[in-house]
């Protein structure tokens, strides 16, 4: 008997379309990057409600305005949630994002919202977290910063559009939190992509023709 590959696709667009009922009228809504957020958008705009967004990359702003969002400068303290895919999600609730290279902005949408909602298709669950974790470092010295990370690759991408330099950190790992300080505490990294727990109130993970919703606890 053999097994049938589930439709990641179809996983995504699931995922995607159960966090977008998750927004209410007149909310503040900041959006991701990636290809399971290409699905939100849509679900989004279909909605119609009084929303206003905040876009984490210019791709994702120029297809929000196509669709009729409201989408305004990132001015405000607070947004009342994010939603954002993942490229890997551990069992305790860390993530590895960036692979599109939006992961610094990211990170200051989803900690500026009141509740992080993470959108993903079953292939993004793994039991451990591991490399490549994506890093943006300061163009200036940029070759120097990769050296003194050791186990990190420039990529061969243009520059953000805050004029970072992208690349992945490649070495093994087994405590997130512990990289994560290393990378945090290296001058020149201007951002990763590993994401705490505490960021996260919500995982929605498409598995089939179903969605498995995953509530964090906040008292972490």
């Amino acid at each position: 008997m053999t097994s049938v590959e589930p439709d990641r696709e179809v996983e995504k667009r699931h995922a995607a379309e159960a966090a977008a009922e998750l927004v209410e009228d007149s909310m503040t809504v900041g959006l991701g990057t990636g290809t399971t957020v290409a699905y939100l958008l849509p679900a989004l705009a279909r909605r119609a409600l009084s929303i206003r967004c905040v876009a984490t990359s210019p791709g994702t702003r120029q297809i929000a305005v196509e669709l009729g969002l409201q989408v305004q400068a990132f001015s405000s303290d607070r947004l009342d949630l994010a939603i954002d895919g993942a490229d890997q999600i551990a069992p305790d609730g860390w993530l590895v994002k960036g692979r599109g290279g939006a992961h610094t902005r990211e990170k200051l949408v989803a900690a500026a919202a009141d509740a992080f909602v993470v959108i993903a298709d079953s292939s993004k669950p793994v039991g451990a977290l591991h490399a490549p974790v994506p890093l943006e470092v300061l163009a200036f010295g940029a070759a120097s910063t990769l050296a003194r990370i050791g186990a990190a690759r420039r990529r061969d991408d243009p520059l953000t559009p805050d004029g970072g330099v992208l690349a992945d950190f490649t070495g093994e790992f087994e405590d997130p939190a512990v990289l994560a300080g290393m990378l945090d505490g290296t001058p020149g990294v201007v951002g990763h992509g590993l994401f705490p727990p505490d960021l996260v109130r919500t995982i929605l993970v498409g598995r089939g023709g179903s969605v498995e919703r995953i509530d964090l606890p906040q008292d972490r």
